[in-house]
């Protein structure tokens, strides 16, 4: 059995409306299971799968929320220490596409990354399978634009119900988490690395700009 301190530990966080199909991806993913019963996530929730990712052990720990407006003041903790986020819309509903923007700003704000511009998203568009894709509204090319005006968004487009490129998704998912990790350890390094030189400038400093040789 694999030691846990070899697994990393990836937090995901999923928003989108109400709706949307994020609970039901979540549990296609998770336990290969789609229920037709309808219930509003209250508050917020997490279900772990563990996978490989490359060579990688890898514990991916997806958080869902209610998409409803009125449940908005989860607050930061729910978004702290995220490793990638998730946006997810209903392709035949325009409304929740119209939201996303909302969703991004959101995030940004209550987790407020040290690197905002970089931080990783993904975007899925849900629902693919209604109505043979007779009935949707947002069109593959309108959501990748929109991908590419948010620095390049992968995107992916699913069915929970039909489990359609579910797992193919989560697993980009997965890519993406794993590299903002490593990118956020390469920065604490970093900062620890500034914090001891001007540390040392301090303590050495006082004659004519200190080397912190």
């Amino acid at each position: 059995m694999e030691s846990l301190k070899n697994r990393t530990l990836l937090k995901v966080i999923v928003l989108g409306d109400s709706g949307v199909g994020k609970t039901s991806l979540m549990n296609q993913y998770v336990y290969n299971k789609f229920n037709r019963q309808y219930k509003a996530t209250i508050g917020a929730d997490f279900v772990t799968k563990e996978l490989h990712v490359g060579e990688k052990p890898v514990t991916l720990q997806i958080w869902d929320t209610a998409g409803q407006e009125r449940f908005h003041s989860l607050g930061s903790a729910f978004y702290r220490g995220a490793d990638c986020c998730v946006l997810i819309y209903d392709v035949n509903a325009l409304k929740t596409f119209e939201s996303l923007n909302n969703w991004h700003d959101e995030f940004l704000k209550q987790a407020n990354p040290v690197e905002p511009e970089t931080f990783p998203f993904v975007l899925i568009g849900n629902k693919i399978d209604i109505d043979g894709g007779n009935s949707r509204v947002v069109a593959d090319k309108r959501a990748t634009e929109w991908c590419g005006s948010k620095g390049g968004i992968p995107y992916y487009e699913t069915s929970a119900k039909e489990n359609m490129n579910v797992d193919e998704a989560f697993l980009g998912i997965a890519h993406k988490a794993l590299s903002n990790e490593r990118q956020q350890d390469n920065i604490y390094f970093r900062d620890m690395s500034e914090s001891v030189s001007e540390a040392i400038e301090q303590r050495g400093g006082g004659g004519g700009g200190g080397c912190a040789c």
